[in-house]
């Protein structure tokens, strides 16, 4: 646009237009304008002298329709895609530089009645097995009714056994209250994977006590939960789906413990660490009918530190 032809812009209504500055005035603000400038220059010199940088641009990524920008200080995901690998069963392999993934189920007394050495039989490392659950209307503590068969049939073909506790809390003193009542059942049973605090939102319109809670909150109850459990000499795990991961979670309170990431796909593309990967609801194994949760364990294959900067 011409600058010759930019009206003067009005004054603000009430408002006396400044008096005239004199020439002394004018002068003496020259003179600072030109120490300022110089001040100035001065100091981007010195920084580029000393090897100053400007602060790199926050890192984002997309998730859905949504722009995220990336936690500063979260270990991220850097599994190699092309070490993922489906067979025409539609079971997922990971291999890194000649290292395995370890292949595993996760069930409770929805697959009934299980065939534990047919299941070692056909592929499976290790099984995670739910142990107990918060009811999610009155907040009651249960045991799952198979967790014991499992555990040991489990124990006895020869698995790596976990447990995970179904949670319900809503607030960090359920959480402990759920962790001692996991480290109560566990009194008699030799198991070495991780203890699992798995806690899901329930459908909308069941009634659910947990309707509402809060992202911090739900951190913090799984923080308890982990503490206490850490504490009883077992090794905690959070599980969660991207959702949780990305818009509800605080992860940089909980990634002290292992992730296991629910993400239902033929390689995971969630942006951060994770060492246990559930990767499907509707797999099958010789000795449970039905459908099973299929998982892997990608420990083995970790990658080294990456040296801090």
């Amino acid at each position: 646009m011409d600058q010759n032809k930019i009206p003067e812009a009005p004054r603000p209504p009430g408002r006396r237009a400044a008096p005239r500055s004199s020439g002394w005035g004018k002068r003496l603000a020259l003179v600072c304008g030109l120490t300022a400038l110089a001040l100035g220059g001065g100091a981007m010199l010195l920084t580029l002298f000393l090897g100053g940088k400007q602060p790199p641009p926050p890192v984002t990524f997309s998730y859905r329709d949504q722009i995220l920008t990336a936690i500063d200080g979260l270990a991220v995901n850097r599994y190699g895609t092309k070490g993922f690998s489906t067979d025409p069963l539609g079971r997922v392999s990971y291999e890194r530089d000649g290292l395995l993934a370890k292949a595993g189920i996760d069930v409770s007394f929805y697959q009934g009645e299980i065939d534990w050495q047919a299941v070692a039989a056909d592929g499976v490392d290790f099984a995670l097995i739910r142990l107990g659950y918060r009811g999610y209307t009155e907040g009651g503590l249960f045991l799952d009714s198979f967790y014991k068969a499992n555990i040991q049939g489990a124990l006895e073909a020869g698995l790596e056994v976990g447990v995970y506790f179904f949670s319900q809390a809503i607030t960090p003193q359920e959480g402990m209250e759920e962790a001692q009542f996991v480290l109560d059942a566990l009194a008699d049973c030799d198991i070495t994977y991780p203890v699992v605090f798995d806690w899901e939102p329930i459908t909308p319109g069941n009634g659910a006590r947990t309707d509402g809670l809060d992202g911090q909150t739900l951190t913090q109850c799984a923080v308890s939960f982990c503490r206490t459990i850490q504490e009883g000499g077992y090794q905690p795990m959070v599980y969660f789906n991207q959702d949780q991961g990305y818009l509800t979670y605080d992860l940089t309170q909980l990634d002290q413990w292992p992730f296991w990431l629910a993400e239902y796909d033929q390689i995971p593309g969630f942006y951060y660490h994770f060492d246990f990967w559930q990767y499907t609801h509707t797999g099958t194994v010789a000795g449970i009918q039905g459908e099973v949760d299929w998982n892997l364990d990608l420990r083995p294959t970790a990658l080294p530190e990456e040296p801090e900067e």
